[in-house]
């Protein structure tokens, strides 16, 4: 049976597309031009846009005119896992912050960064770790919102809360040196320790938190050099340490000199929590976050508080590994520090992780399911007898991306669990994809 005119037009767009024969940012013809060239009613031609823009393909700015959406195909930390999905793929395998506005905020900044006075310093090289006056700006933004008292001269400007691990782990740690890690961390840690050829000792989970019995145990029978830590939000599984445990945790740090790697890339949707590590051990702790869970995960712009004792190292690496952050985005991410838009964005995404996590919860209900109330993300174990594998490539299979638990893990053997990332699927769209996760899961055969 032959397809429809309307249909005709879309599959031969959305191919296009998909080829790339028509690239991300390309502008797509107006509604009236559209319906022309093809010979369709206006009427269709909106169609044509609306059916495209469903499936993720296309993006309409009121005024502008309908755009080639940037999407990568799939995102995934562990490279095994990588597969070719479909545009209009739910992607629950990473956390991008979307909300409406976000292109109307970035034209307003650019515009009002094009009528400052002194635009062509945006043209200059910064010198390593950013210029005194943004560090400063990034230090007060500190003070007010986090509770944590520094100077410009310990905080560095990074490309991303990544690129501040690698930092921190490369001025500290050489080859071979032991750094603790929980036993399911963040897999961008264990991809740099993995470069930088460090040993990670996985610390047990304990219910709401690390087990320090048996971080201590650890510090006893290895050389310890550094422990790497989320206290607040932890990734993947969204505790949030309470003051008797970081004090103990730091009470460990200092028993056995040990530094701290703090990542606090989550800590700003856990709202009211006891004061980081870095409040507690500030000669001890090295604290690195980010705007790209707040702001944009493209603005890439991170920062690192360093201890007095590492900064001059911890400058050196940048300079030695890539000098200094592009002008243009310390400018912007700065003044939105600044003048409340971080603030306010930060309210806002709490707000849509708690409703996201209703979702979760509702959609999971009688699962083994480990997640912060306020946490992007959630930790499904799996029933006994289902491999993570094969229920990720079914997912797959439906044009789901998720992240598999070995990903996660630091210890020889990884529990039969995924990790779900909420926030970069539409609110209106979350709960279908999160029912059908659990369809394939229920109906998988043993």
């Amino acid at each position: 049976m032959a397809s429809s005119p309307l249909s005709q037009v879309i599959d031969r767009i959305a191919a296009d597309i998909r080829s790339g024969k028509l690239p991300p940012g390309t502008a797509l013809p107006t509604h009236r031009q559209l319906a022309a060239r093809h010979g369709i009613a206006i009427a269709s031609a909106s169609k044509v846009y609306a059916r495209l823009k469903a499936t993720g393909l296309v993006i309409g700015e009121t005024g502008r005119g309908t755009f080639v959406r940037d999407r990568p195909a799939h995102r995934e930390w562990d490279s095994g896992d990588e597969a070719r999905l479909s545009a209009d793929a739910a992607d629950l395998s990473f956390n991008h912050p979307t909300w409406p506005g976000q292109a109307d905020l970035l034209r307003a900044m650019l515009r009002e960064l094009a009528g400052s006075g002194d635009l062509a310093a945006l043209m200059h090289q910064q010198p390593p770790g950013g210029r005194r006056h943004e560090r400063q700006i990034v230090a007060d933004f500190l003070a007010r919102e986090r509770g944590i008292q520094a100077t410009a001269s310990r905080v560095f400007l990074v490309n991303g809360a990544q690129q501040g691990l690698d930092i921190a782990a490369g001025a500290w740690l050489r080859a071979h040196d032991t750094v603790a890690a929980d036993a399911l961390t963040y897999p961008g840690f264990k991809m740099l320790a993995q470069a930088r050829d460090l040993a990670l000792r996985p610390i047990p989970a304990s219910p709401g938190g690390p087990d320090l019995d048996a971080l201590e145990a650890l510090c006893l029978r290895h050389r310890i050099r550094a422990i790497y830590a989320m206290p607040t939000l932890h990734n993947p599984l969204g505790w949030v340490l309470d003051a008797s445990q970081r004090e103990r945790l730091v009470a460990i740090a200092r028993r056995y000199d040990c530094m701290l790697i703090e990542d606090a890339s989550y800590a700003y949707l856990a709202g009211t929590a006891s004061p980081p590590l870095v409040a507690l051990a500030p000669e001890r702790t090295v604290y690195v976050s980010s705007l790209s869970k707040s702001v944009a995960s493209g603005l890439r712009f991170g920062y690192v508080l360093a201890p007095e004792t590492l900064a001059l190292r911890i400058k050196a690496r940048i300079r030695a590994s890539f000098w200094s952050m592009p002008s243009l985005v310390t400018a912007m991410a700065t003044r939105w520090m600044q003048d409340g838009t971080v603030q306010r964005l930060e309210s806002e995404h709490r707000r849509g992780a708690r409703l996201r996590q209703a979702i979760a919860r509702k959609a999971f209900a009688g699962m083994d399911l480990t997640a912060h109330p306020s946490g992007p993300f959630v930790w499904l174990r799996l029933p006994p007898d289902l491999r993570m594998d094969r229920i990720a490539m079914a997912l797959s299979e439906r044009h789901i991306a998720v992240s598999k638990a070995e990903a996660y893990a630091t210890t020889r053997h990884a529990p039969q669990a995924l990790r779900l990332g909420l926030s970069s699927v539409p609110l209106d769209r979350l709960p279908a994809v999160l029912a059908e996760v659990r369809s394939t899961i229920e109906m998988y055969p043993i």
